[in-house]
């Protein structure tokens, strides 16, 4: 036995093996997985827009004509995969965010790992979440630049790293997560503006999945809290809630343009097909009041679900930790065999013995169709 192998079967012996699930069809808030119709838990399209027959039908018969509905830019930006429809959506999106520039990339791991390794060199130092995405723990790692982890939400420990360490380097940047992925948490970013100013540093947050849910403009929990001019950097995705594909950072014009020359994920990518462009452009632009009416509905029923669960959470995402990796497993496949689409979701993704379901509501769920997966869940769990 070779070692990918080895690998595998111990993966397997920790019931940490991952496979690509066999979903047949997506519509709406379902999923059709095995020949089974389920409710969708595990989605991150979380208002509902890249299933709405009636929003793709309007956008076809609207721009299938137009020389930009393409399927491939064939090109990076910086050769010829680039048109206005880019610069378009840039201009959206930096004014969404109150910033002079953005720029898009294919990804949200992308835009993390190319902004995070362009913008500090070893003369830097980047403090960083314990929690942040791995697109971030990546990307500070190919920046060849020290880097410090303080506990996760624990500010006092943050100012510590920095009194200890800001005064060695030259520039420094504190990131973080506004709602964090797997716990559904929000970041304190009113309390890291203070500490960027504090112990000068540049702040980069990133709103992946608060962009489009929160906020008087949509753009996040920066928005939310009007700290969107006090926040250097910020960084979000267009493959959630806006339904689409790619991701962006806004700043600065100075930051973005050092992006442009020094981001090698941005550099030598292919650009994202125009039409996807298009198709965000064509929300903000047509559909805006959409996508609020989403979030709005989406918002509601977040607040029936946290109030039914009796916790302070404020977000959907929904974490039901479990612990064991068996366990978990064992649940979700009682959810799925009754028509409710949970993932379990294991190490090295959340930290090991926190093995969890992952609630991702959407606008479209009902709170009684929450609750039903709810009171499930912990009938199984009180059965065990």
């Amino acid at each position: 036995m070779n070692y990918y192998e080895q690998t595998i079967e111990k993966l397997k012996e920790k019931d940490n093996f991952r496979q690509i699930h066999k979903i047949e069809e997506k519509f709406g808030k379902y999923v059709l997985a095995d020949g089974i119709k389920m409710l969708n838990l595990s989605s991150n399209d979380y208002l509902n827009l890249s299933t709405n027959k009636e929003l793709k039908s309007e956008f076809i018969e609207k721009y299938s004509k137009d020389n930009e509905f393409i399927f491939s830019s064939a090109s990076s930006r910086l050769l010829t995969g680039t048109s206005k429809v880019y610069k378009i959506l840039e201009k959206h999106l930096a004014s969404m965010f109150k910033k002079e520039s953005a720029l898009l990339f294919n990804t949200g791991y992308q835009c993390n790992l190319g902004v995070v390794s362009a913008l500090v060199n070893r003369d830097d130092v980047i403090f960083s979440d314990k929690l942040n995405h791995a697109s971030i723990i990546d990307g500070m790692r190919l920046s060849g630049t020290e880097f410090f982890r303080y506990k996760h939400f624990d500010y006092d420990n943050l100012e510590e790293l920095l009194i200890k360490h800001r005064k060695n380097y030259k520039k420094a940047i504190i990131i973080s997560e506004s709602v964090f992925s797997m716990d559904g948490d929000i970041a304190d970013i009113k309390k890291l503006t203070e500490l960027k100013k504090k112990y000068d540093c540049l702040l980069m947050i990133d709103e992946a999945h608060a962009f489009g849910i929160f906020g008087n403009n949509m753009a996040g929990c920066s928005d939310e809290n009007n700290l969107l001019d006090e926040v250097d950097i910020i960084t979000a995705t267009l493959g959630k809630s806006f339904g689409s594909m790619g991701a962006f950072c806004t700043a600065d014009k100075t930051i973005i343009d050092y992006l442009i020359n020094k981001a090698n994920s941005f550099i030598f990518s292919t650009a994202l097909p125009s039409v996807n462009i298009m198709w965000a452009n064509f929300l903000i632009e047509e559909k805006f009041e959409i996508v609020k009416q989403q979030s709005q509905k989406l918002r509601l029923l977040i607040n029936q679900a946290h109030q039914y669960l009796g916790d302070n959470g404020l977000t959907q995402i929904i974490p039901v930790i479990i612990g064991e990796n068996e366990k978990t497993i064992k649940i979700a496949q009682e959810l799925q065999s009754k028509g409710y689409y949970v993932l379990p979701v294991r190490p090295p993704t959340v930290p090991v013995n926190t093995s969890r379901l992952r609630l991702s509501l959407t606008s479209e769920i009902t709170f009684e169709e929450f609750k039903t997966v709810i009171d499930m869940v912990r009938g199984f769990l009180n059965v065990e």
